[in-house]
């Protein structure tokens, strides 16, 4: 699998970001995966809010309306920071970001899924390619462990799980629950090449990504909500179940 960050010129508030690739991308292979940091997604979304008091209660309020649920801050919390979940997957804060933004709180995008099948038709018309994905990325940590990695919030043009259920192991033991994630492992790898700091790199070409299957449409609304897992469900469950979890607005819905 080879990964090539891509440079950019400095993305702007409501900059074209699909001309932005389009001049940052010479050639697209076929079969290429696409990723782009939300960051400039929502910079192309103007998802930016100025920050008025510079206060962490001017940010948790933020967070409670971004998050699809939260638990509230705790002073006894070190970082001062909120467990959320958003997109069904569990995040710091809501995704909402500082870096990177020149005094302003970085948002999600709208709706990522929306952001990436843009992305995709466009890459496909421009680059006159037949077989190419997208993932928007964002970075996140995980419990345990110093450091951030990658995380894809959406995928398009690609069938994104890749099952081995049903099928035996070196030992013969038939496999019952193991799926790939192909969108979050090739997403991972990309942000490791893209950066997390002043390398102006918000996207990277993946190429020769093994065993990915790739489709000649966005995923449909069945394929998605295959990917999302109940937080019963889950198998981090008994810790998810044992908080009460507020419920958030779902983020702010503006227009492009």
């Amino acid at each position: 699998m080879r990964v090539t960050a891509v440079s950019t010129p400095l993305v702007n508030p409501g900059d074209d970001l699909l001309g932005i690739i389009g001049q940052s991308i010479s050639k697209l292979p076929e079969r290429s995966v696409v990723v782009v940091t939300s960051k400039v997604v929502s910079f192309w979304e103007r998802r930016l809010v100025p920050k008025r008091l510079h206060t962490k209660e001017e940010k948790q309020e933020l967070v409670k309306k971004e998050a699809d649920y939260y638990l509230p801050y705790h002073p006894s919390h070190k970082y001062q920071m909120m467990l959320t979940i958003k997109g069904n997957t569990l995040f710091v804060n809501a995704g909402i970001d500082e870096s990177n933004s020149n005094l302003q709180y970085s948002l999600w995008p709208i709706d990522p899924q929306v952001s990436a099948n843009r992305i995709w038709r466009f890459l496909r018309q421009h680059y006159r390619v037949k077989q190419v994905g997208v993932t928007i990325s964002d970075s996140r940590s995980y419990p345990l462990n110093w450091g951030v990695v990658g995380q894809a919030l959406c995928h398009c043009g690609f069938k994104v799980l890749k099952s081995y259920i049903g099928k035996s192991d070196l030992f013969g033991y038939v496999m019952k629950m193991e799926q790939v994630n192909v969108g979050q492992a090739v997403t991972v790898a990309a942000v490791l090449v893209m950066g997390e700091g002043n390398e102006r790199t918000p996207i990277a070409m993946v190429e020769n990504v093994p065993g990915i299957e790739f489709q000649d449409r966005p995923p449909t609304k069945k394929e998605l909500e295959a990917l999302r897992i109940k937080l019963e469900d889950d198998a981090y469950a008994p810790i998810l179940t044992k908080v009460k979890w507020h419920k958030g607005e779902g983020g702010i819905r503006t227009r492009f």
